[in-house]
């Protein structure tokens, strides 16, 4: 039996933890400081892409804030999420590319995580990105071409991964 080519391994590229609060001030700054606070990472507050006169705001208002782990961190911090959700996601969890987000309703559930009065209770959204060797072909500066549609990740593919390496039960 041959073994699978490493070129075809899928891996983690990214995790990145968001959390939206809609307006900037003291809520913008509580969430900031929690994000910074689990993840070990700096945070960089996000801005609106377009208005909304509804919930009064305006594009590039800073509405939430996003941190992003890579590597070794990445792998850590997501195993300790997932025990929030106790290994267990839904199928609609995955998009067509394989990549999955889930949330954590309250961060007090979090492995490690202590209740601030200050901080009050806040979710926060966790999304993983998932990729093979070779993608970087699309992003670099020099020499840039397309990934080709059998080098990219499916759904599946996603799935097999979480279930196999992340240890998830799928449902749904």
């Amino acid at each position: 039996m041959a073994e699978e080519n490493p070129m075809r391994q899928v891996m983690i590229d990214k995790v990145t933890l968001n959390i939206g609060v809609g307006q900037a001030g003291e809520s913008l700054e509580n969430a900031k400081t929690l994000l910074e606070r689990l993840s070990g990472a700096k945070a960089v507050p996000t801005k609106a892409k377009t208005r909304n006169p509804l919930f009064k705001i305006k594009k590039g208002d800073l509405i939430g804030t996003k941190t992003t782990l890579r590597g070794k961190e990445a792998s850590e911090f997501l195993q300790k999420a997932l025990k929030v959700k106790d290994f267990t996601l839904l199928s609609r969890s995955f998009d067509r590319c394989g990549n999955f987000s889930f949330g954590v309703p309250e961060y007090i559930d979090f492995p490690g995580a202590k209740y601030d009065p200050k901080i009050g209770i806040i979710g926060f959204d966790v999304c993983v990105t998932l990729k093979r060797r070779g993608a970087r072909v699309s992003l670099r500066r020099r020499g840039r071409a397309k990934v080709g549609g059998k080098h990219r990740l499916t759904k599946e593919e996603g799935i097999a991964f979480a279930q196999t390496a992340l240890k998830l039960n799928i449902t749904g």
